[in-house]
């Protein structure tokens, strides 16, 4: 086992061309290869600004119109049936008290 790894050490020096280790290429990243950085944050900080102007502006002309008030249900009377109490009481958790 010893002698397969020192051959395959040695098999990989003689590939690379010598005992000189060599160095890994440069990576470059495509967003900081052209642009500068600071420029490209306050790019991102104006458009996020305007977005919560565009946003909020929306919001408000959307939340000032008036919605439609739908009439209340006739009074069925077989809509609140209770044949037996509920555990913590007579009227349900959710429900307007009557009395």
């Amino acid at each position: 086992m010893a002698m397969a790894s020192v051959r395959s050490a040695f098999l990989r020096t003689a590939r690379r061309g010598g005992s000189c280790p060599s160095v890994p290429p440069k990576r470059g990243f495509a967003s900081s290869s052209h642009h500068d950085d600071a420029s490209e944050s306050a790019k991102w900080e104006k458009i996020t600004y305007l977005g919560i102007a565009t946003c909020s502006v929306l919001a408000i002309y959307i939340l000032s119109k008036g919605h439609a008030h739908h009439e209340e249900p006739p009074p069925y009377p077989y809509i609140h049936i209770r044949n037996k109490e509920f555990p913590w009481g007579p009227d349900g958790l959710f429900e307007v008290k009557h009395h």
